[in-house]
């Protein structure tokens, strides 16, 4: 027998816009469009009730690396995203040797076929020694589409996104390649000229890898990667609303001119997202966390970073003051599209999964639901 459960009270959070005193019905699993005048039903009056968050450029968390970690190391990792609101998450790869990242790829594929991930992201090692941050620049090497096929065959069908340097050899036809076979190619770790990334977009590149990061700043008469990607409707651009990434007029500027239909947040998170301060590994290097900022303890280049995406809803929310509705469809329904899950997640819509987050009248997380079951039981009353 179907069991329903009925989530009342909260203003929820839909495509079509945000209901007042709304119900949210889930059944088996699902969000159903009607239950039973039985079923129970939770108060949530006060709060706030939103899609899962999709995540689709994440490192690692919990002290766990999905570039090096073991599968339950991965799987921890995972889950303390899940804690954090993130349903949905793709792992993405730092710069290694192209047979490591290989094998990586093919452990972490049987994750994803079975529905813990959605997908595995390569971000290198076809990236600019110019724009390396925190990558090992011993590793990369130019995108051959040869070896930019290696890793997507090595995949088995669960290559969600590759990051590249576009305008490095080699770069544009990579970029064809990944389109031809149903992956995003991404443009980052870029010293691309403006012309340049005009050209990429042109061969099928859809995303832009953490805007204004890794890549030439705006210039008045060299307007470089960040003025095409951010004027193309083509483009989804990434951004890691994190306080450090980012200077709140950058974001606003992002989204003044992207609009919130293509933006995605994402954490660009490592293994110490939830998890401390301390030294890790990102890759072959060393990072030093403190105060929640990682970055490279030779050099100091920033590190990816500690971020959930709960604390990048609410900063959006409270500090950047951004609508609600506009938060919504770049850390859910945005990156659910482009990863091409949003029949399944993104939304609070009948006949998707029951992923959903609580939050409380100041956007701190009260609750998170994946799949009907709760992995943050509902902290309210």
């Amino acid at each position: 027998m179907a069991v329903s459960t009925v989530l009342a009270g909260a203003r929820v959070v839909l495509p079509t816009g945000i209901v007042e005193n709304g119900r949210v019905i889930v059944e088996n699993g699902r969000i159903a469009g009607s239950a039973p005048a039985d079923a129970p039903a939770l108060d949530l009056t006060g709060h706030w009730v939103v899609p899962g968050f999709v995540d689709m450029h994440n490192h690692g968390g919990g002290g766990a690396s999905f570039t090096s970690g073991t599968v339950d190391e991965i799987l921890t990792g995972v889950h303390t995203h899940r804690l954090h609101g993130t349903t949905t998450v793709v792992a993405s790869f730092v710069t290694g040797d192209t047979d490591f990242l290989g094998r990586r790829a093919g452990l972490l594929s049987e994750l994803a076929e079975q529905g813990e991930i959605a997908g595995i992201h390569f971000e290198g090692p076809f990236i600019s020694p110019c724009r390396k941050g925190a990558h090992d620049e011993t590793l990369l090497r130019d995108p051959d589409p040869a070896e930019v096929r290696k890793l997507i065959d090595a995949a088995r069908g669960q290559a969600r996104m590759v990051t590249l340097a576009t305008e490095l050899p080699g770069g544009i036809d990579s970029v064809r390649l990944l389109a031809e076979h149903g992956v995003i190619a991404a443009i980052g770790h870029t010293d691309a000229t403006y012309e340049q990334t005009r050209a990429a977009i042109d061969a099928g590149a859809t995303v832009a890898t953490h805007l204004y990061n890794a890549m030439p700043g705006l210039g008045h008469r060299a307007p470089g990667p960040i003025a095409a990607l951010l004027e193309d409707e083509r483009i989804t651009v990434e951004l890691i609303n994190d306080g450090t990434h980012l200077h709140p007029a950058a974001l606003e500027l992002a989204f003044h001119h992207a609009g919130p239909e293509r933006v995605a947040f994402i954490t660009d998170a490592m293994d110490a997202a939830g998890f401390g301060d301390g030294r890790y590994m990102l890759g072959t290097l060393e990072v030093q966390v403190k105060d929640s900022v990682a970055r490279l303890v030779d050099g100091g280049s920033i590190a990816g970073s500690t971020l959930t995406l709960d604390r990048a809803f609410k900063r959006a929310v409270t500090v950047d003051r951004l609508p609600v509705e506009s938060v919504v469809q770049a850390i859910s329904a945005n990156p659910a599209r482009l990863l091409g899950v949003y029949d399944r997640v993104g939304s609070l819509e009948p006949g998707k999964d029951a992923d959903l987050v609580v939050l409380d009248a100041d956007f701190e997380l009260k609750g998170v639901m994946r799949r009907g079951t709760w992995v943050v039981p509902p902290q309210v009353g």
